[in-house]
């Protein structure tokens, strides 16, 4: 991934260690500030393809810089990682434009394929907030890709059921645990859905099955 991220986050330790695990994984820093006002005056120097933002800082909040960072830069990608699950700030932060909502706690490969996603077009949030995403969604009347009617017809029985505990936000661990299967069985079934899917990430692979209204009791559908 060669595009260009800029880091926004009053805390210094967080944002080098963030900083140092993309660089790790061949993402470019172009820089990684601590205020929100130097974010938007680096945006402007550096035209970065990507601000990672938090929500929560002094003086100016992550709402406040991603609505003037939009306003300067209409085409910039700017995902929110925070550790709000608060409704209403992943709702505004989607009303202003961000195109990802990522909480601090995600998993260092799960957060680059969520930054691949959200270059090739995809708004990708946390499990978690799914739920929300979709109905935000279904209320904007298709201005996020419309998908198949049924995506998922190629999934089997098993995939199905997984596919219903990732849109829970589950993870591996605990959906082996719930079905008595192995962690690597779990593994292997997700990388399946995934491909049947044609998505790269278990985040994408839970927002789709959510904006279809999959859920636990439907796996006899597909039977």
């Amino acid at each position: 991934m060669h595009e260009k991220v800029l880091l926004v986050d009053d805390h210094t330790l967080f944002r080098a260690g963030l900083q140092d695990l993309l660089v790790r994984r061949g993402i470019e820093i172009v820089a990684a500030v601590g205020s929100g006002d130097e974010g938007i005056r680096r945006a402007a120097e550096l035209e970065p393809d990507i601000v990672l933002l938090d929500m929560r800082m002094p003086q100016m909040d992550g709402l406040t810089v991603l609505r003037q960072l939009r306003k300067n830069h209409p085409s910039l990608k700017v995902v929110m990682l925070t550790t709000s699950t608060s409704e209403n700030d992943l709702i505004e932060a989607l009303k202003a434009g961000a195109r990802g909502y990522l909480l601090k706690d995600i998993e260092p490969d799960e957060l680059v394929l969520g930054l691949r996603e959200i270059m090739a077009g995809k708004t990708v949030v946390a499990p978690e907030l799914a739920p929300v995403l979709a109905r935000f969604v279904q209320g904007k009347d298709g201005d996020f890709d419309n998908k198949a009617a049924n995506p998922f017809s190629e999934l089997t029985p098993r995939e199905y059921e997984i596919l219903t505990l990732l849109a829970e936000g589950q993870s591996n661990k605990v959906i082996a645990r719930n079905l008595g299967i192995s962690d690597g069985t779990v593994k292997l079934h997700v990388k399946a859905i995934l491909r049947k899917l044609n998505v790269s990430s278990r985040i994408t692979a839970a927002v789709m099955a959510v904006e279809h209204g999959v859920r636990a009791n439907a796996t006899d559908e597909l039977t």
